[in-house]
Parts: C-alpha cells; sequence; structure tokens
C-alpha cells in the first residue's frame, strides 16, 4: 500500500489524519516540523507528503523547496489554515501538487490523495517506458569520432543555442537531436521532428506555420503548425537544405522575431522553441548556387556538429551488429541471431555507403535469410544486394 507522509506542527491534526488515512489503507509515518520531514524523506520513498505550510525551523514551502532541489520523487499535498491565492500559486509553481485548506473537507482530501497516488504512478510508467524505448534510439559505439561526438553534445545540449547537424544520409543525425533533447532544459518539453524532403513544397509553411480555416482551397479547418506544436520544447527541421527559399525567409523571421504567423491569420503568435536543424548538403555550396539563404544559414549554424560517416568508425560495427541483432530478434518474437567471427570480420569489411541504416536494414535481411548463425557465406550472398 501507498506510504504517506504527514507533516504538522499540530500533533492533534497529526493524530486526526493519520487516523484517516490509516483507515483507508495507507502506511503513514509523520513529522513534526520540516526539518524533521526532510532528514525522513531522505532516508524513506513515500507516495505523498501531505504537508502544513506554517511550521517552526523550516516551513512547509521551504520543506517543498529543498525536496525539489534534491529531486526527492513524492506529490506534495500542501494544508494550511493561511490559505490564500498567493500561497497556493506559490506552492504549485514550485512543484506541489495540489493545495487545500484547513480544515480540509474528507472526502475532498481523500479524492486529492488518490489523483496525486494515480499521478505518481502515471509518471513512474511513463519513466519505464522511457527507458525501455530509448536503447533503440540512441548511438551506440564507443570509437574515438562517437566519444567527441557524445562529448559535444554533452556541451552543447543544456544551452539555448541553436545547432546545425550535418553528416551523410544514415548516419544518424536524427539520433543527435534525439539526445540534445534528452539533455537540454527542454526535455519535458515536445521534440517535433519535420523532415523538410518529405513535404512538397507547396505545404511547407502551411505544415510549419500552420493555417486558418479558409486561407485556401483545401483549408476546411484550422491547421496548428509545427512551431506551435513544439512549443516549451524542440523543433528538429531535418534535411533543411530542401526546404524552399520562401520557407527560409518565414523561419528566418521565425527565429529572430520569435513570432510566427498562420497562413490567412493576421494575429501575430509568439513561440518559445529551441530549434536545430540537419543537412546532408554542403549548405555552402547551396547558398553560392543561390538555393539556400546565407543569413539563415548563420542564424541556424550557432554550433555545427558533424556525425562521422559508419566508414570513419568501422571498429564500432561490431556493437552496432549486436545492438541490431537484439532490436530484430525482439522485433520478430526470437532470440537473437549470433554472428561468427568471420562473419564480423567481413561486415566490417563492406563499405557501407549507406551507413548505419544501411547496416540496421543488411541486419535484418541477413537474420530473415540465415536463422540463428550468421556466417560469413550468408554476409557475401546477402549483404550487398
Amino acid at each position: 500500500m501507498a506510504k504517506i507522509l504527514i507533516v504538522d506542527d499540530d500533533r492533534s491534526i497529526r493524530s486526526t489524519l493519520r487516523e484517516i488515512m490509516e483507515f483507508e489503507g495507507y502506511i503513514i509515518a509523520d513529522a513534526k516540523d520540516g526539518e524533521e520531514a526532510l532528514a525522513i524523506l531522505n532516508k524513506e520513498q513515500f507516495a505523498v507528503v501531505l504537508c502544513d505550510i506554517k511550521m517552526p525551523k523550516l516551513d512547509g514551502i521551504g520543506l517543498l523547496t529543498k525536496a525539489m532541489e534534491a529531486g526527492i520523487d513524492t506529490q506534495f499535498i500542501m494544508i494550511s489554515a493561511h490559505g490564500n491565492i498567493e500561497t497556493a500559486v506559490e506552492a504549485t509553481k514550485l512543484g506541489a501538487f495540489d493545495f487545500l485548506v484547513k480544515p480540509p473537507d474528507l472526502n475532498k482530501l481523500l479524492i486529492t490523495v488518490r489523483n496525486a497516488l494515480k499521478t505518481n504512478s502515471l509518471e513512474k510508467e511513463t519513466q519505464q517506458l522511457k527507458a525501455t524505448v530509448a536503447p533503440a534510439n540512441q548511438m551506440i559505439g564507443e570509437s574515438t569520432p562517437i566519444a567527441q561526438l557524445r562529448e559535444t553534445i554533452g556541451k552543447v545540449a543544456p544551452t539555448e543555442a541553436r545547432v546545425l547537424i550535418t553528416g551523410p544520409n544514415g548516419s544518424g543525425k536524427e539520433l543527435v537531436a534525439m539526445d540534445i533533447h534528452r539533455q537540454s532544459n527542454r526535455t519535458k518539453g515536445p521534440l517535433v521532428i519535420v523532415n523538410c524532403a518529405a513535404i512538397p513544397q507547396e505545404l511547407i509553411e502551411s505544415e510549419l506555420f500552420g493555417h486558418e480555416k479558409g486561407s485556401f482551397t483545401s483549408a476546411i479547418k484550422q491547421h496548428i503548425g509545427k512551431f506551435e506544436q513544439a512549443e516549451g520544447g524542440i523543433l528538429f527541421l531535418d534535411e533543411i537544405g530542401d526546404m524552399s527559399l520562401s520557407a527560409q525567409a518565414k523561419v528566418l523571421r521565425a527565429l529572430q522575431e520569435q513570432k510566427i504567423n498562420r497562413i490567412g491569420g493576421d494575429k501575430e503568435i509568439d513561440v518559445n522553441v529551441r530549434v536545430l536543424a540537419a543537412t546532408n548538403k554542403d549548405l555552402k555550396q547551396e547558398i553560392a548556387a543561390g538555393r539556400f539563404r546565407e543569413d539563415l544559414y548563420h542564424r541556424l549554424s550557432v554550433i555545427v556538429i558533424r556525425v562521422p560517416a559508419l566508414a570513419e568508425r568501422k571498429e564500432d560495427i561490431p556493437l552496432l551488429v549486436e545492438h541490431f541483432l537484439k532490436l530484430v530478434g525482439q522485433e520478430y518474437g526470437q532470440p537473437p541471431s549470433r554472428v561468427t567471427p568471420k562473419a564480423m570480420e567481413a561486415l566490417q569489411k563492406l563499405p557501407w555507403t549507406g551507413n548505419v541504416r544501411e547496416l540496421r536494414n543488411v541486419i535484418e535481411r541477413l537474420v530473415i535469410m540465415s536463422g540463428q548463425v550468421i556466417g560469413d557465406a550468408e554476409v557475401k550472398r546477402y549483404a550487398q544486394v
């Protein structure tokens, strides 16, 4: 059953709340002030804290602040006879789940506790899901180029700097964007990915900035664009070298002013978005050819991160192969296949012009065609088509 910590300097209130919560089947501990509660929270894990505001030594707001700073995983429900809107707002801004006024209505108290427990459970499930999904979207390798790439990401991610990610097709530019998002201060916000090469040029502006109903023939309802969808998070513009010049001009304005206009709309909309971009093209050559705006290039390339081709880090191929064998095995509901040493040598000698993406596809093909053991004969037969 869930554990609840009751924090109040009034012994009678602590006793009353304990009786109520224990009757509901919860495991209860209590503390007479914030200092005692903080010591308990540092030793034990609680799902919910019922916390008074006005207390000697360390008050409820102080306890909430210290708990949030320490990363203590619990839901705070603040309770005070001195309830007012300002205190409630301050508590919720600091991370409290809810705020109740003394004496709390019993039904409201129990409902609030149940809701806090549900929220706590959902947050844990989300964390577990992220931990399960993450391995499929991580950079694999221990080579010097990958180590340098990770180091650069670690320095850049916590900032608000715009990043231009370059590298050949299939090298993992999107994984770099995902890693930046995971390590950024915007990790709780969305990561919205736009493949500029996959969207018809006549639709790219509507996709990015949205449109109002009736702004063009097929605009039968309002559409919210990717800039607004990425509010508070990161917008990743993949293959930005394929974007039309007119769309580039609007992206430049959005970056300069942090404002957009939906197509067919007069209202300026403020946007709080960090922009990452990627390309497999040489944008300086595109600028010289008149296909890419130089001013946009300089806006996007505060930091330039180059993702190495697989041919530059062939020592990572064994790790990548093992990683993809596990993923493919999971997808097909079977144990991972095994690659013989000679087969691994053969894989490392291939040119891999399609980079990591090509390697992933080849491993899946080999698993399907070879079965549980993949030898060098199978690599020679199926690896290149």
